[in-house]
């Protein structure tokens, strides 16, 4: 939305892991980066915006192989700087003249590299600094005009560069944290031998993103789905401050929210930020559409029906409705173009109110588009939303319709709020929370013998789950301080009578997912 008024560096994605990744860090530096896809024409990336220099990303396919990915060759006669990682750097190579070859070493790990001459990337950067590598191939001969700068014992071509044409290349990976220096490196280039200006923070954003928000809907109204999740509320916050009265939120309770978090939504952008709010409470509709069904699948698609169903009957009440809302994020525009695959997240699942009828004329409206989830959470802060809210867990669009395993019903959904808002609570009191990715309860449709109060019982079961992720594609399940499980474990069989047992799930993503439906 507002980045062309910045300098940027565009980083080509090879189909690496960790593109997305490469691209935070450069922002990290207060420099515009902007993700394209390997094969992105010299035009293309010139039209990102002003472009100062380019990073080519890593990725598994090997430089040898007949079909592997190549970019542009018009890149390298742009006058920018290249900055190649692992297969940019082999890829590179091998276009400009040099070889690469699959040696019978291959290279996993921590390793340290040997600085043997000066250069503008490794300014300030230790001799023997700790960086990550992952590779099979390497390269054998360089280009003519570069030069070796870092070497390993089993890669003599650690690091090279051509300072005439301001091309550098790196076997290892700077961007991960297993790179003690990697940022450093990341910022000599953006801000060093790029010369960009550090100027790319939420301060300024929000200023670029009201106006264009402004000039983009006039005098138009603009709708809102608002979960109470983070992106949808900094979107909201974001075009209230551009157009105020012209925005109207739709907040649907399907019932199946955590403890008081219907008022407190009410609350805090009714009253505290006084936002239009159009509020269906239709838990009762929910309930209904659930009796009998126990299938996951079965019973998100119910859930994602009805939601899609009651926001447009909340809609059709705010008026003449030009633009709908969405939190969409930078990695779902970068996943949905991406030639290595990927969901398209154009439009999101149900919770982000995709799938409304097609009869319905509004323009998508996405001011979060150009941003990752941490820059989102920071814009958050400067807009007002408090802090709980900033840094809240991700949560379920069906929400706890999908932790109620089995059958849906009031009550076990009352009593799965309640272990719920005691499992969260210890962990925020233990000072445990911003460690933890995701925590979690589910309620099983499993019943145990228990003794409480000198009586036997025959009551649930619940499951606690807390995870460590970057990204949520794999997780690894949080150790969790016995203390804090027995505490939670107590109060949950003392405070919660529909269950008299509670167990803790050590199991990590892959094999499990992170939710249990």
């Amino acid at each position: 939305m507002s980045s062309n008024s910045h300098d940027c560096i565009v980083v080509l994605d090879f189909g690496a892991q960790y593109s997305q990744l490469i691209a935070r860090r450069v922002r990290e530096t207060g420099v515009y980066s902007q993700i394209l896809p390997f094969n992105a024409s010299c035009d293309e990336i010139m039209a990102s915006g002003n472009v100062k220099g380019i990073i080519f990303s890593g990725g598994p396919a090997s430089v040898t192989t007949e079909g592997s990915p190549r970019p542009d060759k018009g890149i390298f006669s742009l006058g920018l700087p290249v900055f190649g990682i692992c297969y940019g750097l082999q890829v590179m190579s091998v276009m400009l003249g040099g070889r690469v070859e699959s040696p019978e070493h291959k290279e996993y790990g921590i390793a340290n590299i040997d600085i043997s001459a000066s250069s503008p990337l490794f300014e300030g950067v230790s001799r023997n600094s700790q960086v990550w590598m992952s590779h099979g191939d390497r390269v054998s001969a360089i280009p003519e005009g570069f030069v070796t700068t870092a070497s390993t014992p089993s890669c003599p071509y650690t690091a090279v560069e051509d300072r005439r044409r301001n091309f550098y290349g790196v076997q290892f990976h700077p961007e991960v944290v297993h790179s003690l220096e990697g940022q450093k490196m990341i910022a000599n280039f953006a801000l060093g031998i790029c010369r960009c200006r550090a100027d790319w923070n939420m301060g300024s954003f929000i200023n670029e993103a009201v106006e264009a928000i402004r000039a983009e809907v006039g005098d138009r109204n603009v709708l809102c789905g608002l979960s109470g999740g983070v992106d949808s509320s900094v979107a909201a916050l974001l075009i209230h401050r551009a157009i105020g009265d012209q925005l109207v939120c739709v907040f649907v309770n399907n019932g199946m929210l955590r403890k008081g978090e219907a008022q407190s939504v009410l609350d805090l952008f009714g009253k505290n930020f006084n936002i239009r709010l159009q509020y269906a409470d239709a838990e009762n509709d929910f309930l209904e559409a659930l009796k009998g069904k126990t299938d996951p699948e079965d019973k998100r698609k119910t859930i994602g029906k009805l939601f899609v169903d009651t926001f447009y009957n909340e809609a059709r009440k705010c008026g003449d409705i030009s633009y709908l809302a969405q939190g969409t994020l930078y990695p779902d525009i970068v996943e949905s173009r991406s030639p290595f695959g990927g969901p398209s997240a154009t439009i999101k699942s149900h919770h982000n109110v995709g799938g409304l009828p097609s009869d319905l004329k509004w323009k998508l409206l996405e001011p979060l588009k150009d941003l990752f989830k941490d820059e989102v959470r920071d814009l958050g802060r400067q807009l007002g939303l408090p802090e709980e809210l900033v840094n809240r867990h991700p949560f379920p669009g069906p929400g706890l319709g999908v932790r109620c395993i089995g059958e849906v019903t009031k009550e076990r959904l009352d009593a799965l709020r309640e272990i719920d808002a005691i499992f969260i609570e210890e962990i925020r009191k233990a000072g445990l929370y911003g460690e933890i990715w995701q925590a979690l309860a589910d309620l099983l449709p499993v019943k145990s013998v228990g003794v409480q109060g000198d009586e036997r019982t025959y009551r649930e079961v619940c499951t606690l789950r807390a995870v460590t992720s970057a990204d949520a594609m794999t997780a690894d399940w949080y150790r969790m301080p016995y203390d804090v499980m027995q505490k939670v474990a107590s109060r949950i069989c003392n405070e919660v009578s529909a269950v008299n047992r509670v167990l803790y799930d050590i199991t990590s993503k892959p094999p499990a997912t992170i939710e249990w439906e």
